[in-house]
């Protein structure tokens, strides 16, 4: 080989990664704007997660179908697997209709000729242009656009004369693929597991290898056992994913790759022995000799695939995770209480389904801080010992929940659009409401706690006129809960009216106090105790206030939107 010859395979070399460079990048814009676009949709499919296999099959390819990256889906799974959100049994059908999803994109491939090429490069100037527009919805669907242009445009540099369609490249490929060595099925299989594995993407190994064939310098015989070995190399990224999360994170990676390794195994076996029947089926489906028709072939091989696999082991759901926890088995030390209950830092892959998990962790903090008041409430009634560890312990789990979901929303407040970021900004300022509600309630326990070492309590009286103010700050923490949960406007006008009549019982509980102090009817060793209970009271009602308008003002000061809501 001359120097020269040298020369043009390293351009050849060069081309062929920028295109799959480029046809990765547009795989990227697309999948991000479809997210984007569609989260609400994504959220909704995933709000219907149930132990039904069929519908879990549905989920896995409809939001796969929507982030364009079974790998994605496979490491969100992951996610609310390690959250504690999904079963193994709800997870596995899931992972199983992934498959099915990904093949959208090697058929979109395979439609690639010289004028659906022409709309598709069109489609990107028109993305381009649209990007420099204001609006957030037109950004999107500009993203959209430039993605698919750009996977187009990757896959003509990679069919281009200077890449795949150089004959000196074209000559190089075909002679190494007509080595009887490189025709063995299990080193194509090897291949397609370490090329996807590098790539981190089947849809772009797969997208190469439709490339390969439409340009003739891969045969059809030898490109479905690649094809078979991509399937295998996705699981890479989940297996990746897996390292560091629970029992059952490893687990799901452990069913995703039994899963395609199992299918892999069986069409190896069918292709391998009945070979010309296939070829000549996938042939009959796509008779023409064009570029297209031949590529056609390879993806419906890759739907055909992965439908037949889910078909066959979608019955044995339960052998699969019953195999997976034979092989990793649980751990003897229980884990570790401290970690998030729906959050998981690799949900961070898909935005929409974080926020969504963001809101159920921000409720689960809620309902920590109210059981604690409830706790501190019945501890002040003279159970001050029987409640006080209790309340210690839920306190570390409020102030780790808020410390550790903080963390979280600063990795999440720049992946998401501007509509998400000011429902972050309102997050952030929730948290630290019920963080300092947290801090009353355990300021509660404590109160009672101190009274009950000095044998001292409140009177008759006082406790009843404590027990109705705490009774008016717990109607206030189901409303703003509700307003929080369902966004519900029309209970802020309520939640107005029960902070004014608790400001209202502070000032005539306090009145009475020192009336009875004045009349010798109180000890004077309460005074600090009741003070400090009544205003701890007050202040809380004014978090929650806070909390029920944050779905209106993310900024934090409630007092612009108070005065626009009539009590």
């Amino acid at each position: 080989m001359t120097a020269q010859e040298v020369m043009q395979l390293v351009q050849s070399l060069i081309w062929l990664l920028a295109g799959v460079g480029i046809f990765i990048v547009g795989m990227n814009f697309m999948g991000d704007a479809l997210e984007k676009s569609a989260g609400s949709g994504m959220k909704k499919l995933l709000g219907k997660i149930s132990n039904n296999r069929f519908s879990g099959v549905g989920i896995g390819a409809g939001v796969t179908a929507i982030i364009q990256s079974s790998s994605a889906t496979s490491v969100m799974v992951i996610g609310l697997v390690n959250a504690g959100v999904m079963t193994l049994m709800q997870a596995t059908p899931i992972i199983m209709g992934a498959n099915i999803g990904t093949t959208i994109t090697g058929v979109l491939v395979s439609l690639k000729n010289d004028y659906f090429n022409m709309a598709m490069y069109l489609l990107a100037f028109v993305g381009v242009m649209m990007s420099f527009m204001k609006k957030e919805k037109v950004k999107i669907l500009a993203n959209l656009f430039c993605g698919l242009g750009l996977i187009f445009v990757g896959l003509n540099v990679m069919s281009s004369d200077q890449a795949f369609g150089n004959a000196l490249v074209e000559d190089m490929f075909i002679s190494l693929f007509s080595k009887k060595a490189v025709q063995f099925p299990l080193l194509l299989i090897l291949i397609g597991v370490i090329f996807t594995a590098l790539i981190q993407s089947s849809s772009a190994a797969t997208g190469v290898v439709i490339t390969m064939v439409g340009t003739g310098v891969l045969p059809l015989e030898l490109a479905l056992f690649i094809v078979l070995g991509a399937n295998i190399g996705t699981c890479v990224t989940a297996l990746l994913a897996s390292v560091g999360a629970n029992t059952n994170s490893k687990r799901v990676a452990l069913i995703h790759f039994t899963f395609n390794v199992i299918g892999t195994v069986l069409f190896t076996a069918i292709i391998w022995i009945f070979k010309d029947p296939v070829i000549k089926m996938l042939t009959s489906f796509f008779p023409g000799k064009d570029a297209m028709s031949l590529q056609m072939r390879v993806s419906s091989f890759h739907v055909i695939f992965n439908v037949t696999t889910t078909l066959l082991l979608l019955p044995f759901v339960k052998h699969l995770v019953k195999y997976s926890c034979t092989v990793i088995k649980d751990k003897k030390s229980p884990e570790d209480n401290r970690r998030l209950k729906y959050v998981d830092e690799r949900l961070l892959t898909t935005p929409p389904v974080a926020i969504m998990q963001v809101k159920k962790e921000v409720e689960y903090m809620a309902d920590l801080a109210k059981a604690n008041l409830e706790k501190s409430f019945a501890a002040m009634s003279g159970k001050a010992k029987e409640y006080e560890d209790e309340i210690a312990e839920t306190e570390r789990t409020i102030n780790f929940t808020n410390k550790a979901l903080t963390r979280f929303l600063i990795k999440l407040s720049p992946l998401v659009d501007s509509g998400n970021e000011k429902r972050i900004g309102a997050y952030f300022h929730v948290l630290n409401d019920l963080e300092r509600i947290g801090d009353h309630a355990e300021n509660f326990g404590e109160i009672a706690t101190e009274m009950q070492g000095s044998g001292i309590a409140f009177s008759s009286e006082a406790s009843e006129e404590l027990q109705a103010m705490q009774e008016k700050v717990l109607e206030m923490f189901a409303i703003a809960a509700e307003v929080f949960d369902d966004r519900d406007v029309s209970r802020l006008a309520e939640l107005n009216v029960l902070e004014n009549e608790v400001d209202g019982l502070k000032r005539e509980l306090t009145a009475k106090h020192y009336k009875r102090l004045a009349d010798g009817n109180c000890q004077i060793e309460l005074s600090p105790y009741f003070s400090s209970t009544v205003a701890g009271l007050e202040r809380v009602a004014d978090h929650l206030v806070n909390v029920g308008y944050s779905i209106l003002n993310p900024t934090g000061s409630q007092s612009e939107v108070k005065n626009g809501v009539k009590a």
